[in-house]
């Protein structure tokens, strides 16, 4: 008998050890494939999620191993694999529902989400029978659930379901008890997030009319909030002169000492009042210089797209005629130069305000190859040093290297015979990071260190350089929220300082 038990606890044990074993392996998966989903390696995500997803379940962890159900369905029908997804799905179900034959609850809010993610597949399918009758199981199962974030939520879902199936009054009516609650609870920075939302799905179902009428309502709003948020601030310091002065009431007998305290209170709240009514002042006069901003923003994008166009239209009319010419006369391959140049610095000024793409970059094996394509553009004996650390950042290596790279090859051009140039970079702080190169050439002279980074500056010989590589790679910094300058109290050459902002 006593064998018997010794081998039963030692069954026991293992199966213990596999289960923590099995645990700490799925909390791994799930966290490489939040990783792969980040990086939009969507296949390597679904994969890990799957994984993940089979061990919580085997654990009996279903919070996580729902999450990950979810996650999995949704890479899924991302690429149309509509049967795997319900599959999904459905395994989720019924670990769900294992869940709730186990702790005697039916937990909804775990059912809310398979729910959710199965309406969300109907509605890519366009299935609006399916998508309706998930709708109205999601709304059964946000009602039975005690979690208050999950009723905004379904106001979203419900919002989102309305519009992309033509039924723009429910779905307004949804948005707006949605923005109502928001507003009650003074949450007026998840206002502004609804109303972007709003745009974005306007956005995807093509809507030209939602989305003017939404964007709208979103500079409105955006304007308004910060008067209410002064308001608020008023009322605040009103309730708290009215708390002060009735414990001054209560504990100061001193008639004298009272009157002086609520004397001085008043003076206070009136000295306040002025402030705020100043500020409000100056605030709605900020609101109407960034309406006329805008429109002039509007305008000047418009502008840009009509100059682009013809920039493009211009090229294609030379370029034929060029190409009849001798490619390898240097006049020809100035001109050629010129006109990608032109192009280049339109396109750039086009997308300035656009959102600019970043990912995580080795700084030393990014420095390192930038520097390793100066090799045999240099004089003799000219030393090429290079000096980054081995940490990672995140920067659009695209354009930074561009600017690095022509930033080198200036460099080289300039730097005598047995002279040096470096590549450094160095952290300036928490958000700040600088790009520095430096060579010992002749310098820039004072009279062009004004018009270094504007076009079109002076009219020079085309073979000699168009002199826009430097106002490019500006406009290039400035999309990556950053600048490019030159050292002016640098006095061995030049240095050129790349400042990036993240």
């Amino acid at each position: 008998m006593k064998k018997i038990l010794n081998i039963a606890i030692a069954l026991l044990f293992c199966l213990s050890c596999s289960i923590t074993k099995a645990q700490s392996q799925a909390d791994n998966q799930m966290k490489m494939a939040r990783e792969a989903l980040a990086k939009k390696e969507y296949t390597t995500a679904r994969s890990l999620f799957l994984h993940a997803f089979n061990g919580f379940a085997a654990s009996a962890q279903y919070e996580k191993a729902t999450e990950c159900a979810v996650h999995t369905s949704a890479l899924y029908h991302r690429e149309n694999f509509y049967k795997e997804a319900s599959e999904v799905l459905r395994s989720a179900e019924q670990q769900i529902l294992l869940c709730a034959q186990n702790t005697n609850r039916q937990h909804p809010e775990l059912r809310y989400l398979t729910t959710k993610e199965r309406l969300q597949m109907y509605t890519k399918m366009r299935k609006a029978a399916n998508a309706k009758e998930q709708l109205a199981r999601l709304q059964d199962l946000a009602q039975a659930s005690d979690v208050d974030s999950l009723k905004k939520d379904l106001l979203y879902t419900q919002a989102n379901h309305y519009y992309t199936f033509g039924m723009p009054a429910q779905g307004d009516e949804a948005i707006n008890q949605l923005i109502k609650e928001y507003k009650d609870a003074k949450q007026y920075d998840k206002v502004i997030d609804t109303y972007r939302t709003l745009i974005a799905i306007a956005r995807r179902n093509g809507n030209a009319a939602m989305t003017s009428r939404s964007y709208e309502q979103y500079i409105i709003w955006k304007d308004s909030v910060k008067i209410l948020k002064a308001q608020d601030e008023i009322n605040a310091l009103k309730k708290e002169c009215a708390d002060k002065q009735s414990i001054i009431e209560d504990k100061d007998s001193s008639l004298s000492g009272r009157q002086y305290i609520i004397v001085g209170l008043c003076i206070l709240t009136a000295i306040l009042a002025g402030v705020l009514v100043f500020g409000a002042i100056v605030l709605m006069r900020f609101i109407l210089l960034t309406r006329k901003q805008k429109k002039a923003i509007e305008v000047a994008n418009e502008h840009n797209e009509m100059k682009t166009g013809f920039i493009r239209n211009i090229s294609a009319q030379i370029s034929p005629t060029l190409d009849k010419l001798d490619p390898s006369h240097p006049a020809v391959k100035a001109l050629n130069g010129f006109i990608r140049h032109i192009e280049e610095m339109s396109e750039q000024e086009l997308h300035l305000t656009d959102p600019c793409e970043k990912q995580e970059t080795n700084i030393a094996t990014f420095c390192d190859g930038i520097a390793k394509q100066l090799e045999g553009k240099t004089r003799d004996g000219v030393n090429l040093v290079v000096n980054a650390p081995k940490l990672t950042m995140q920067i659009n290596a695209g354009m930074a290297g561009h600017i690095l790279q022509h930033l080198l090859e200036n460099a080289a051009i300039y730097t005598p015979a047995n002279g040096k140039i470096t590549l450094e970079y160095k952290k300036r702080g928490a958000h700040t990071h600088q790009f520095i190169v430096s060579d010992t050439g002749c310098g820039i002279a004072e009279d062009k260190r004004q018009s270094l980074f504007k076009p079109f500056a002076e009219v020079k010989d085309l073979t000699e350089g168009d002199g826009l590589g430097l106002p490019i790679c500006a406009l290039m910094a400035t999309r990556m929220n950053g600048t490019l300058s030159l050292d002016e109290s640098y006095t061995k050459g030049a240095r050129f300082i790349l400042e990036l902002h993240t």
